[in-house]
């Protein structure tokens, strides 16, 4: 033994995930134990910071609306000790404010260690109005939360629909039952407005573990998780193998998003060890998207996921008008690709002041370039990819294996010249 760690001991279900995931990725014990004490400072003591606390023997003094602002906010979170930012930020009031009220003897100035606890998470602090569809998919996942034991569904709903609100009160029935919950994003991007909605529906900010977390917030949010002094912790895929205590549900949002997949190191798809993780902690895994993976609708089709299904958007939007052009009975002139009934609707949205968005899933200016004289198609050197023509930069591009070269004059099987012709439509054409 070369140290002891102040830190809590691993439960026995995190010790069999982390050899049952081994075991599924073919990683080393040490490689999934690294996985697991990612957090710095571990073996360091913990720092000290200045809170504020409300003082319980305070008697009275002058009082200004400002000050009264600050108690105000105090009280409405009992117990809770704010850094002075965030008491000045809760109780729209200078720093000034708050240290006169330190002076009074009103507000009590305490250094305590940075590992604190977050401050706690009512589920019943602004439940939503949902809509019918909405609260009949949020009883039935409700309903599985609370029988703390194992079960995956499948949360499927049009974008728009709500599935957010609906997950959230799964979330709200994990705080209830005194366990923690982790909701999984697949982009750093997403995390704000998430913590946005989070706060508006249970009245304070949850843990928030990814690349841009401080390495002083990743060490006291990998601590409270091992003690329970984190409730509900929003992060990337990394967040899955934090120690947490005793978790009852794991979200995964967008669940077909391929940033999931860890693709160095230890190889992994959060997804799935979502699922590995919950059997193991007797939780419960919610995999919300509009478009699930094939993997996820072959279990939900085959009875090994429940599945719960939301066709409607939320409030008044509607879903758009689509229709699908049979381009093979387009008559089009040569280099075109755009059908004449697309053609007239942009004409139409032109002449209203309106804009039009067109997607094309080809980067470049055309996919093969052709030799007119033999038919040859140039192809990487070191792959079978055909090369993609980028004419801004006049170069071939091997787009899967990342291989450019000089667009040539002439070609390379035959040796004629000003023979070689872009064919099929790119973004660029």
């Amino acid at each position: 033994v070369n140290r002891v760690l102040d830190v809590a001991p691993m439960t026995r279900a995190m010790r069999e995930f982390l050899i049952r995931a081994g075991e599924y990725t073919l990683t080393p014990m040490s490689v999934m134990l690294r996985l697991a004490t990612r957090a710095p400072g571990l073996m360091d003591p913990p720092s000290m910071r200045r809170v504020y606390q409300l003082n319980d023997a305070f008697e009275g003094g002058k009082m200004t609306p400002a000050r009264e602002r600050v108690l105000g906010v105090m009280e409405d979170f009992a117990d809770a000790v704010f850094t002075l930012k965030e008491l000045a930020h809760l109780a729209e009031a200078s720093t000034s404010v708050i240290k006169g009220l330190v002076k009074l003897g009103a507000v009590l100035e305490v250094d305590r260690p940075r590992d604190m606890p977050f401050r706690p998470l009512d589920p019943d602090f602004a439940s939503k109005d949902l809509t019918d569809v909405q609260a009949g998919a949020a009883t039935q996942l409700v309903a599985r939360v609370q029988q703390w034991a194992y079960s995956t569904t499948l949360l499927r709903g049009v974008t728009g629909s709500g599935k957010t609100e609906v997950y959230l009160e799964a979330v709200a029935a994990t705080l209830r039952q005194g366990r923690q919950a982790l909701v999984l994003l697949p982009e750093i991007a997403l995390t704000s407005e998430f913590l946005t909605r989070v706060v508006e529906r249970f009245g304070a900010k949850p843990a928030e573990w990814h690349s841009g977390v401080t390495m002083t917030e990743r060490r006291r949010i990998w601590k409270m998780v091992g003690q329970g002094g984190a409730q509900l912790v929003i992060g990337a895929r990394s967040s899955l193998y934090l120690p947490f205590r005793d978790l009852g549900l794991i979200v995964v949002d967008e669940e077909h998003d391929t940033s999931y997949k860890q693709e160095d190191g230890a190889l992994y798809n959060a997804r799935d060890m979502s699922v590995l993780r919950a059997s193991i902690a007797k939780a419960s895994v919610i995999l919300a998207s509009a478009t699930p993976s094939l993997e996820t609708w072959v279990n939900a089709e085959s009875g090994k996921y429940h599945k719960i299904t939301m066709t409607d958007r939320f409030g008044p939007a509607v879903m758009p008008d689509m229709s699908a052009i049979d381009m093979r009975q387009e008559k089009l002139p040569s280099d075109r690709w755009v059908s004449s009934d697309l053609v007239s609707h942009i004409k139409a949205r032109m002449l209203k002041g309106e804009q039009s968005m067109l997607f094309i899933n080809r980067r470049g200016y055309a996919p093969i370039t052709l030799c007119r004289a033999c038919g040859h198609q140039i192809g990487c050197k070191t792959c079978d990819a055909r090369m993609v023509e980028h004419r801004f930069l006049n170069r071939l591009m091997c787009h899967q294996c990342g291989e450019t070269e000089p667009m040539p004059d002439t070609c390379e099987n035959c040796g004629v010249e000003g023979r070689l012709a872009p064919v099929g439509p790119g973004v660029e054409r």
